[in-house]
């Protein structure tokens, strides 16, 4: 019986603009690493992860792939935070023929369709709808209701799959654009486009941007005195407990996405105890403090990968995708599904409004009232503040 160390290898964003998404997918993983290897490793063997850092940028992916395969000898692979993470490796594991089970990426799969692929992102077959679905369905159902939006996005390959879907959603809600924007990702003032924005007087602004330039629009925002009836949407960045900690109060009122939350409806014994270890040892990692964004999805990640394998018996790359087309895996997130693409069979999307936030304090957002899910109705656990200035004072 082979007892040699089984290895997964992946890359994962330690340095650059998503470093801190990064090493907190690693720490929920490490702790996923020592948890089954306590109770006896895979297939009777301890399991080590080869993570090598892609330094945020998608041009070193492929290698780090080929260096995976070539040098460290991999058992398995998997896939990394976000597309620029994932899509780069694509190539490469097609021709491996490997399954391949990413962490979060938007509708990579689209181009590949590969059907050894599968993802963790719970935005389900319509990742475009359903990442701003619930924005526009509970802005559409306030009085008065909301009748124009203006579009702000970063310039990038990132924002073109939200905004496509925000124009949908918001179309069936019966609203309609009346001004479209992009900034480039080096932008550092925001100012000018908060002016167009206070001119055009939208009932609603809708954002899709990443983590620096979350900060920059919040910031400038709140600067300019812009008071839409809903403002948010798709922005990468106040999920993360450090930007949350850097805004504090100015987030208060914005409406925007989450994949989970400590709510009542969402939480188990199993996740309480994993939430727990993880922000015990966040701050040594130089990982999101809260880690609520990531770091669920990603022991979950592992979670689906160790069933599939214990279920197969084998390392058969081919025998692990048929599995895992069909089954249901119990994961601290709740029972996950696979369906088309290698997405979420269903989607599981949260909308959440910013409120109540009295301080710049970490601490703020531990509390349950300060991250508000307003959407779906199944999940929430508070309803919208409308219109966002009362939200905001």
């Amino acid at each position: 019986m082979d007892t040699s160390p089984l290895k997964i290898g992946y890359c994962l964003s330690l340095s650059g603009g998503l470093a801190s998404n990064g090493k907190t997918a690693q720490l929920a993983h490490q702790i996923w690493q020592e948890n089954l290897n306590q109770n006896g490793g895979l297939l009777g063997r301890p399991v080590e992860l080869a993570c090598l850092d892609d330094q945020t940028n998608p041009n070193l992916v492929a290698g780090l792939y080929q260096r995976l395969f070539d040098e460290e000898k991999v058992d398995l692979v998997i896939g990394g935070y976000g597309d620029n993470s994932v899509a780069p490796a694509m190539p490469l594991i097609m021709e491996h023929k490997k399954f391949f089970l990413g962490l979060m990426a938007l509708a990579v799969n689209a181009k590949f369709n590969y059907p050894q692929y599968f993802v963790m992102i719970p935005t389900g077959p319509h990742p475009n709808l359903a990442l701003t679905e619930g924005f526009f369905q509970i802005a559409g159902q306030q009085n008065p209701k909301p009748e124009t939006v203006a579009i702000l996005i970063a310039d990038a390959p990132f924002s073109v799959s939200p905004a496509k879907g925000a124009v949908e959603n918001l179309t069936r809600q019966g609203m309609r654009v009346i001004w479209e924007g992009k900034y480039p990702l080096s932008t550092t003032d925001f100012s000018p486009y908060m002016e167009d924005l206070k001119r055009i007087n939208p009932d609603v602004v809708f954002f899709c941007s990443y983590i620096n330039d979350s900060i920059g629009l919040v910031k400038a925002m709140n600067a300019a005195g812009l008071t839409p009836k809903v403002v948010g949407g798709a922005m990468i960045g106040p999920q993360n407990g450090v930007v949350k900690a850097e805004l504090g109060p100015l987030l208060n009122g914005l409406v925007n996405y989450e994949y989970w939350l400590p709510v009542p409806s969402l939480m188990n014994p199993q996740i309480q105890s994993f939430i727990a270890k993880y922000q015990s040892r966040a701050e040594k990692a130089g990982a999101d403090p809260l880690g609520y964004y990531v770091a669920p999805l990603a022991y979950a990640q592992l979670q689906v990968l160790e069933q599939a394998v214990k279920a197969v018996g084998s390392l058969d790359d081919a025998a692990l995708a048929d599995y895992t087309r069909t089954a249901t895996f119990e994961t601290v997130v709740g029972k996950v599904q696979f369906g088309e693409g290698g997405g979420w069979a269903q989607p599981r999307v949260l909308t959440v409004q910013f409120q109540n936030i009295e301080s710049n304090d970490i601490s703020e957002f531990r509390k349950p009232n300060t991250q508000a899910v307003v959407y779906p109705v199944e999940t929430a656990s508070a309803t919208l503040i409308y219109p966002y200035g009362k939200a905001k004072a």
